[in-house]
């Protein structure tokens, strides 16, 4: 299956368009936004738990990362409540599930393969850090070599920039509305500018991005 699987093309998913399609657990549905491979494959989906949905015990051949959109996702190292980051490295295995229920944004095998860190940061706990830019404000989740993850927040009437993307940017958009020269962005689209795209990005009423960069360069 392949599902805007040419990294090197601009993609754009409006999220809340797409069915929910089941997955071959009960329970378990996803929207799939980009995907090259079968069960398993490259992949960024969003995945939604049942209450008392489980998914059996796997290994990440190629890492996993998620953010929880709502509810409170589980496994055997705890529970992630709304707004939880969380990265599993390479090698690195567990039994999910919901005890009420939930949804996360998921990104599978999309990993360098040395990065062995278990990450959890509890977004709602973190501090902001002002940008260079007047009215736009960081979070960061997590660094390597030269990919970056972070929350962004935006003040309605800013405006960034006009900037390069060398490695490449993914945007989910989390809350508000988020666009640029090529569009207009709403909660729950998804975005990817491949390595060497430009743009100058603002949002007019205020938005929160979950934004990674510089991680499609080598791809």
């Amino acid at each position: 299956m392949q599902i805007h699987a040419d990294l090197t093309k601009r993609a754009v998913v409006q999220s809340n368009a797409l069915p929910w399609v089941p997955s071959p657990l009960a329970g378990v549905e996803r929207r799939m936004l980009e995907r090259d491979g079968e069960e398993v494959a490259r992949a960024t989906s969003l995945v939604r738990y049942a209450a008392n949905a489980y998914f059996a015990a796997h290994t990440h051949g190629g890492g996993e990362e998620f953010l929880v959109l709502d509810g409170i996702f589980s496994d055997e190292s705890g529970d992630f409540p709304t707004g939880m980051y969380v990265r599993n490295p390479v090698g690195s295995s567990h039994t999910p599930f919901s005890r009420h229920g939930a949804t996360i944004l998921v990104k599978l095998r999309q990993f360098d393969p040395t990065d062995q860190a278990f990450v959890r940061v509890d977004t709602h706990s973190q501090p902001w850090h002002p940008s260079s830019i007047d009215g736009i404000d960081l979070m960061p989740l997590h660094t390597f070599n030269e990919e970056r993850v972070f929350l962004i927040r935006w003040q309605g009437g800013v405006a960034a920039d006009h900037h390069m993307h060398t490695g490449g940017e993914e945007v989910f958009v989390l809350s508000g509305e988020y666009h640029d020269e090529q569009g207009t962005y709403p909660v729950g689209t998804w975005i990817r500018n491949p390595p060497g795209s430009t743009h100058q990005p603002m949002s007019n009423t205020g938005c929160v991005l979950f934004v990674k960069t510089g991680h499609l360069r080598s791809s």
